[in-house]
């Protein structure tokens, strides 16, 4: 690990600006299996494991164990799984007073996963469908006093929109996810965000690009069909081949750091926490972007999401070891 990615990830723990997360909360249902089960096939698996998810809820406890300030906003039921994911979140640093408690069961996930890391997920949303633009507006005052708000698809669109104009409005970074992928966001979404994160596999549907390689794709070109679509500044993840940042009419390739991957589940999410963590504390996007190769490769050595992130230390010490 490169000093500067050292010092910059040390500086997180105990950095000032702070961070509001609006998105999910799942309890992830998760089995290791040999293979992905194909159509109509049944594959024997592991033992169930239960463990904390849903992407807002990842990315806000990605960003906490790192040092950040973070405020969690979304909803859960009132069931075992509501303590559980709440109980989580506490143990991670996230501030959750502000977390409604809805009728009915919490969000939930089904992952399985095989040996090489890879997964297969089916979202059920349960209590994330309830929170409500209204919900958003009236903790508009916690919103105003972040540095940074991150945002992914999981919750209804109508909070999420609610969510970003309340940020942009009182001078928020806002960061979203476009995850669920929609390829035709509404236009008063994009108007109030100010970063867009996407993965290799949206960036042509997005784009109208016509090839989905993205060892193909001209980032020039690329840089100009963001701008036109309403994004100058951007970041694509690229799984094992780490990033493209786009800002400032210009794009930058962040190498991934090789791991030999145990699950992939939550990766992502990781990333963004690391991004939100890195633009609360004052770095550049490039400079989180490059931060979050590192923690989100240490994600994916270990089984489940939330339960696989480290912190500053741990993340620094794994990528010490033999230096």
């Amino acid at each position: 690990m490169p000093v500067a990615i050292r010092e910059r990830l040390r500086s997180l723990e105990g950095a000032r600006g702070s961070i509001v997360v609006v998105g999910s909360m799942n309890a992830d249902y998760t089995v290791a299996a040999k293979h992905l089960p194909a159509p109509g096939e049944t594959v024997s698996g592991g033992s169930l494991k239960i463990l904390p998810g849903g992407k807002g809820s990842n990315q806000a406890s990605a960003a906490a164990r790192l040092g950040a300030q973070v405020c969690m906003l979304g909803a859960v039921g009132e069931d075992d799984n509501a303590n559980f994911l709440l109980r989580k979140l506490d143990e991670a640093g996230v501030d959750t007073a502000e977390i409604l408690h809805e009728e009915g069961v919490s969000g939930t996930t089904i992952i399985t996963v095989d040996p090489e890391g890879k997964n297969t997920i089916v979202y059920s949303p349960g209590s994330n469908a309830k929170v409500s633009a209204g919900y958003v507006q009236s903790h508009q005052d916690v919103i105003a006093e972040a540095k940074v708000l991150g945002l992914c698809l999981e919750s209804p669109l109508a909070t999420v929109i609610a969510a970003a104009q309340t940020g942009h409005e009182a001078g928020v970074t806002v960061l979203l996810n476009d995850s669920p992928f929609i390829d035709e966001l509404p236009h008063e979404l994009i108007e109030a965000v100010d970063i867009l994160l996407v993965s290799q596999h949206e960036v042509a549907q997005l784009l109208g690009m016509p090839d989905e390689d993205v060892s193909t794709i001209d980032w020039f070109d690329a840089v100009s069909r963001f701008e036109d679509y309403g994004f100058d500044r951007v970041v694509v993840t690229l799984g094992a081949s780490g990033s493209i940042v786009i800002e400032n009419g210009n794009w930058h390739r962040v190498s991934a750091v090789q791991v030999k991957s145990v699950d992939a589940t939550g990766c992502i999410d990781s990333f963004m926490g690391t991004v939100l963590a890195g633009l609360a504390a004052g770095y550049t996007l490039l400079q989180s972007a490059q931060m979050g190769s590192y923690v989100s490769a240490y994600a994916a050595t270990k089984l489940g999401a939330q339960s696989a992130y480290g912190s500053a230390t741990e993340v620094i010490n794994y990528f010490s070891d033999g230096e």
